[in-house]
């Protein structure tokens, strides 16, 4: 079971590499859902999970609040998306809506595209749970078109428990089919992360407290 550690800054990864924790998601502020770290922060958790072999997933989002973003803050993006793969992160994450809460097809393409010629793996993170139920399918299926690596997914809205959310998980992961890896996060612990795992089927899961 692969078990990525949604960390904030870099001080929680020695501890989380320790503990066990095979991927690290990096993050600034998980009070606002995570925004995008500094350079420095980025810089040296890439250098030091490298000496544990540990991927880093560098959160590109420039704000907290919703997924619909500017131009300007696209080009932030696109700006920070250049400088994790310039320090060695392995992936980023990232998910740009309308205001529909559809993917911003155009806005999605054009990072997935600079991603692509950095060489870099991307994550849609859990602004696909804010996606209507019956648009989600038709979503997921553009993603992995795209060559989007994996979905970062509750299967619902993060106040409702992820035991509760079960149901919409596996309907999405038999969606999927292979073609798109779902990783489910949000409320899994060390605690409970084998019942999820045994229940959906599934070979990754993530959590803050994934391995605590």
């Amino acid at each position: 079971m692969l078990k990525e550690a949604c960390v904030e800054n870099f001080a929680k990864i020695p501890y989380v590499i320790n503990k066990g924790a095979d991927r690290i998601e990096l993050n600034n502020n998980l009070a606002l859902g995570g925004t995008t770290p500094s350079y420095g922060v980025i810089e040296k958790a890439v250098t030091y999970a490298s000496n544990f072999q540990i991927p880093v997933i560098v959160m590109i989002r420039p704000r907290g609040g919703n997924f619909r973003y500017s131009e300007s803050e696209i080009e932030i993006m696109a700006s920070d998306l250049e400088i994790a793969a310039k320090l060695g992160a392995q992936g980023v994450a990232f998910g740009c809506l309308t205001t529909q809460n559809h993917l911003d097809k155009a806005k999605m393409e054009r990072l997935i595209s600079l991603a692509r010629s950095l060489n870099i793996d991307v994550v849609m993170h859990m602004a696909y749970d804010a996606i209507p139920l019956t648009e989600q399918e038709d979503e997921l299926n553009w993603l992995a078109n795209k060559g989007v690596k994996r979905i970062l997914t509750h299967g619902g809205d993060l106040s409702i428990p992820i035991l509760k959310t079960i149901s919409h998980l596996k309907e999405i992961i038999n969606w999927a089919n292979g073609k798109i890896e779902i990783l489910p996060g949000g409320g899994i612990t060390a605690k409970n992360s084998s019942l999820i795992a045994e229940r959906l089927h599934v070979d990754q899961l993530h959590g803050t407290k994934i391995v605590e």
